[in-house]
């Protein structure tokens, strides 16, 4: 599964014309105050079955808690949004719902096509132990972060490829070059980095179970909101 969708770009005109039809359908979805609050239910109520397969013990899979590395995919645009956490049974319930985080505002859930979630810590066994003494060294909240930048400068998600500025534009990242903790830190861990990246491999190219939202293994899963639109 590649990162970017291939399909054709719209025209302008095509472009302005279904962000008028997201409008209107908006102002029709939220035209009084009942379908308002019906409005709001339905999608916190999406948002929570999405947390909740994010974080919850599943057909075997043990809850999600702890440090996690997680990104989103979105039809045609592929990966997004590449994230770290030390708190995932706080962090990916409140993903979708938004509350404390900005990516459901712009990229809503029910458009998400799956979100990949890494359990980093379950690769540690499998690094030399000069690789296990620096993250013991760093802290599991550096090391999340220098995995993060990892994963971002190898996929370079849109999401994490530009910031905000003061005057309402945006401004490019060169993630390459950046001087964050997690990117200081990166070159520590190459072995755990290339685990990572092959266990992220493996999870945003799985398919989605027949019937099923959800797919995990020993070190992660993929949660598939668009399969919770079918059931």
């Amino acid at each position: 599964m590649s990162d970017a969708g291939e399909c054709t770009a719209p025209s302008e005109q095509e472009y302005e014309s279904a962000y008028g039809t997201w409008r209107a359908s908006l102002t029709t979805l939220l035209g009084d105050s009942s379908r308002l609050a019906r409005w709001q239910e339905r999608r916190y109520q999406f948002a929570h079955r999405v947390g909740a397969l994010l974080t919850g013990a599943h057909a075997g899979s043990a809850a999600v808690t702890g440090p996690v590395l997680y990104g989103v995919f979105a039809p045609g645009a592929g990966l997004c949004y590449v994230g770290q956490t030390q708190e995932a049974e706080r962090r990916l319930r409140d993903l979708p719902v938004g509350e404390s985080h900005h990516l459901a505002t712009t990229l809503p859930p029910e458009i998400w096509e799956r979100v990949v979630v890494v359990r980093w810590p379950q690769l540690l066994d499998a690094v030399p132990e000069s690789e296990r003494a620096a993250v013991e060294e760093m802290g599991q909240l550096v090391c999340g972060l220098a995995l993060e930048h990892t994963l971002q400068v190898t996929k370079a998600p849109p999401l994490n490829s530009r910031r905000r500025q003061a005057g309402g534009d945006w401004q490019p990242r060169d993630l390459a070059r950046s001087r964050s903790r997690g990117a200081l830190h990166a070159q520590r861990l190459p072995q755990l980095g290339r685990l990572v990246l092959d266990a992220w491999a493996e999870l945003a190219g799985a398919t989605a179970p027949e019937h099923a939202p959800l797919t995990a293994n020993s070190v992660g899963r993929a949660v598939f909101p668009s399969a919770l639109h079918e059931s």
